[in-house]
Parts: C-alpha cells; structure tokens; sequence
C-alpha cells in the first residue's frame, strides 16, 4: 500500500529490458547514440513538430531548471502558481541556473492560475523600473500540484496573457502523461499549438527508471541549451542508458498505457474514499488525491501497512496526499479502503 507518491514505484518491465539490451556491446557517447536519434523521432512524432530540439537529462529539477534559463534573464522574473514544484520542491534550482532570476507566485484555486489573476501580477510586476525585477517568464504545471488538470485551452488562455506580455511560456510535464489521459488531449494542443515554448517531459514519475525529456518548439535554441546542460553538469556520457528508456517509454504507446493505469487507479481509490464519507479536497482528474479526514487516521493507516504523505489542517483534522502509479494494482487499493 504505496500511497505517498509515484516515485516510490518501480520501472516498468519494458524499461528495464530496454536498458539490458542497451547494455549490450558498445554505442557512441554524450548523446550522439543511435537510440537517441530514435527518441528524437519518435517525440517529434509525438508532438507534430518535426524541427522539435530534443534533449534528455535525468532529473525533473534539471529539465525544469535548464528550461527556465533559457527563457529567463538573471533581472527577470518566472511567474508560477504559489504551490509549484519549482517554487516548493526544487531547493532555489530555477534561481541558481537562471543566474538569479526571482519567482513570483501567482494564487489560484486548487493548483490552477486564472488568467485575470495572472494578468495582474504580470501588470504590476516591472512597474518600478529599474528598481524591480522585470516580466521574464510564465511556468505552469500539468499535473499540477494539486492533482488537477489543466484543460488545453486553459493553457492557451495562460498563454496569451502571457503573450500579450512578450513572455515566453515554460510547461513542467513531471505529470505530462497523465494529464494527456486525464484530458483525451494531443500532446501537440496541449503544448506549442496552446502557446509553450519549452515543455519538460516527464518519464521517472510514470515507469521510468530516470530520464526526462526538454523539447525544444524553437529549434534555434538548441545550441545554448546543449551549452547549458554541459555547463551544468547534466551531459550523460553514457547517455544511452538515458536513450534506452525514452525509446522504450515511447514506444507502442508506452507512455500512456501506463498514465492510464495510474489514473484509473485513482479513480478507484476516490470512489472507495467517497463511499466511505471521506471529503476529497481536490477534484481527483489524475493520479493524485487529497484526502481530510480526522486526527489519528494516518497512524492508523501506517500501522496496517499504508504509506501516504500527511499534514495537519487548521481544523484538527487531517490532511493527505495519496498519489497512485503505473503499478498500483486494486487489490493495493482495496487493502487501503479495509485499513481504512
């Protein structure tokens, strides 16, 4: 009963057979691997955009944080929503590549921006001149932080406010996958056709053992980004092994089977919790589930077996985090419900 988050789930077989055979004889090296031709192909097929720059690293925080770098001046500042990963989770990562740049938060229910509270912030932020930091770049986040789920023209509205601005747009996709099952949208509506720049592809979080992707709409950034990667000690040697993963995550529709079972599996999850009078804080729209219930309930829970991520609300309630993976089976579902 793994509830706390999806990293804690293994790679999926697929993956991992893809690396055996990639450890097999010898392949060119920093990504010049024929593998790596394979995924380049195969995300520009993906997304509709053959002139695509594809590049991989093996962190979240480093695709997130070399993206932003390349949007965003030292003087500048990245607008996100008050709870994403790169503003709670990333430990000042955007600042340091970025050489700087400050984030500011936007609020907005359950993990969303709302494109008149974005206007706002982007209205008065530069008004001071040279004495302020200046408008530099939009980031959202799809899964967002609260499990929900940006539609993809919510995202094409964000990014026209954005636009209007001369802002270029930045998509952290830790989640991408299933947000794309969650919304039955093409990946290419969801990323530069709604207006993003730059899109950080996720794999570790959905059965890979650790890659993720930065694709590249502008193929004449590709250079400083390769620059970039190298400079910030992100260039894998032995790329193949990050190759290996991608091509197999890609692949038949890998990708996807696997957000699907994630999701599916939280659907079961909050059904059970509904059921039981549980109040869900979010609505459930991905693999991700915010759970109130009273004090003591997690100990309980912990003592039967269950691992989730828990905090106190303002009630003397509590509050929980349940994220379910690609390997969530439901009878991992149905002994949590029992415990329950």
């Amino acid at each position: 009963m793994f509830f706390a988050s999806d990293n804690t789930s293994g790679a999926a077989p697929e993956v991992m057979a893809a690396l055996t055979a990639a450890n097999e004889g010898a392949a060119r090296s920093y990504g010049t691997d024929a593998l790596m031709d394979l995924v380049t192909d195969r995300l520009r097929r993906t997304f509709e955009a053959p002139e695509a720059a594809v590049y991989l690293v093996a962190t979240g925080t480093a695709a997130n944080a070399l993206a932003l770098s390349m949007l965003c001046p030292p003087w500048g500042a990245v607008f996100c929503h008050r709870l994403a990963h790169i503003a709670e989770d990333e430990c000042g990562a955007p600042e340091f590549y970025t050489n700087g740049a400050k984030l500011v938060l936007v609020d907005g229910a359950h993990g969303k921006m709302a494109p008149e509270d974005l206007r706002a912030v982007l209205a008065r932020t530069g008004a001071g001149g040279v004495h302020g930091v200046q408008r530099g770049a939009l980031s959202l986040t799809n899964v967002t932080e609260a499990g929900t789920v940006y539609t993809a023209a919510e995202i094409a509205a964000l990014a026209a406010e954005a636009k209007t601005f001369g802002l270029p747009v930045h998509l952290d996709g830790a989640r991408f996958a299933n947000a794309i099952v969650a919304t039955g949208a093409k990946p290419a509506e969801m990323t530069w056709k709604a207006g993003v720049d730059i899109l950080s592809f996720g794999g570790t979080k959905n059965g890979c053992l650790g890659v993720e992707a930065v694709v590249i709409f502008d193929p004449a950034k590709a250079w400083e980004f390769e620059l970039r990667r190298k400079r910030g000690g992100h260039l894998f040697s032995k790329h193949r092994f990050l190759s290996a993963q991608m091509a197999a995550y890609l692949d038949e529709g890998l990708w996807l089977r696997l957000a699907r079972q994630a999701n599916d599996a939280a659907g079961r999850l909050a059904a059970g919790l509904t059921a039981k009078g549980v109040v869900q804080s979010h609505k459930v729209q991905a693999n991700m589930i915010f759970a109130e219930w009273p004090a003591g309930t997690a100990d309980r829970l912990g003592a039967a077996g269950a691992q989730l991520y828990s905090w106190p609300l303002d009630d003397g309630r509590e509050g929980a985090r349940l994220v379910t993976s690609w390997s969530t089976r439901d009878r991992d579902v149905d002994a949590f419900l029992a415990a329950l």
